[in-house]
């Protein structure tokens, strides 16, 4: 456990040093968020933030290639192949955030990267239903990269708030290294010196370090090269570990260890893949196209319940906290308990959201970033 603390240190100082100076770039370059009718803010806010974050990371997997004990899962190319993977779609993100790109190449630049992860090794070999049900390589690439896509594009989704995206993929990563871990002391041997669980430990990091920056008022945003790097590592921590757990890892009984192996990681990052599916849902029915923009994504809707900026943030991260620590309570937990602990969260937090706008006081509009 020492080594991983060390890794989420060593990529939160990294992260957190170098976004000044990527802002004090961005700004160089004009590289703005514009002001649009969806948006909240109400001055542009200089982007490229996800850069820093890719430093982060890039860091810790530096440093943990030298430490004893994490030096194990340098054994493959996985690894690597998420690193080359992430610079490629921070690259990709980063020329997005200076000038922008057509919706196009940023799909293609995520799908060569998920291609250069799938090559080292990080893809869905099996799908864990029970007894493991083996596909067809080609099937299981193409889960893998759509995974990836899906995940990236999740994350855009809520990204629409200071510190918003940054804290719940920070929840996933709390969620993700507790799953990954906890089903490593499961392992015959016991094994917690995974993929998934560096992976999530280093996205912890990242975000921990860029959230001081992002926190409303935002002096930075992370930008496409956030958005989609941390989209892709979510998708390769996710990819790592239910490529490798089995049913009956979770659990003895016959449904939960059908249907837990795959339900938790998406529960873990629920938040996002809600926000996604409820928009493509709600501009399909209004004859749009589904990634057509508009402001009726959950954050809007939080706001126009009467939350102040930073009360929305903290009520989202609330529950997307409740979702993914709530799903992963059913795997180490006896039922009853994992449902009472689940059930009070969605309560309190349910409470939280519908009172507190009678309350309370509203927030603050982004401060100006001269």
């Amino acid at each position: 456990m020492r080594e991983y603390l060390f890794v989420v240190m060593v990529a939160a100082i990294i992260t957190y040093a170098a976004t000044p100076l990527m802002r004090s770039l961005a700004i160089r370059l004009k590289a703005f968020t514009p002001v649009r009718d969806r948006d909240v803010h109400r001055v542009p806010i200089p982007r490229l933030g996800g850069v820093a974050m890719f430093l982060g990371f890039g860091s810790a997997v530096l440093v943990a290639h030298q430490l004893p004990f994490l030096r194990q899962v340098f054994g493959t190319g996985e690894v690597w192949g998420v690193l080359a993977g992430a610079a490629l779609v921070c690259l990709v993100g980063a020329i997005d955030d200076v000038r922008e790109l057509g919706a196009l190449t940023k799909l293609a630049g995520q799908l060569i990267a998920a291609g250069v992860m799938a090559f080292e090794g990080v893809q869905l070999f099996s799908l864990p239903l029970g007894e493991t049900t083996v596909l067809p390589a080609p099937i299981l690439v193409a889960l893998t990269v759509a995974a990836v896509a899906f995940s990236t594009n999740a994350l855009n989704s809520v990204d629409g708030l200071d510190g918003l995206a940054a804290g719940v993929v920070g929840i996933s990563a709390i969620s993700f290294f507790v799953y990954s871990y906890l089903v490593g002391q499961n392992y015959n041997p016991a094994n917690v010196f995974t993929t998934a669980a560096f992976i999530s430990a280093a996205i912890l990091g990242c975000c921990l370090g860029f959230l001081p920056h992002n926190f409303h008022p935002a002096r930075i945003f992370m930008g496409d090269s956030g958005a989609l790097l941390l989209g892709l590592l979510l998708a390769a921590a996710m990819i790592s570990v239910t490529g490798s757990v089995y049913g009956a890892d979770l659990s003895t009984s016959p449904v939960a260890a059908t249907v837990l192996p795959l339900l938790v990681p998406i529960a873990i990052f629920l938040l996002p893949v809600a926000d996604l599916l409820l928009a493509v849902v709600r501009r399909t029915r209004a004859g749009r196209r589904p990634w057509q923009p508009d402001a009726q994504h959950l954050h809007h809707r939080m706001l126009q319940l009467g939350h102040g900026h930073r009360r929305a943030v903290l009520l989202l991260w609330s529950w997307a906290a409740v979702a993914a620590l709530g799903s992963v309570s059913f795997v180490f937990l006896r039922p009853s308990v994992a449902v009472a602990l689940t059930g009070g969260g969605v309560v309190v937090v349910g409470l939280l959201t519908a009172l507190l706008p009678r309350i309370g006081v509203a927030g603050h509009r982004p401060h100006n970033i001269g």
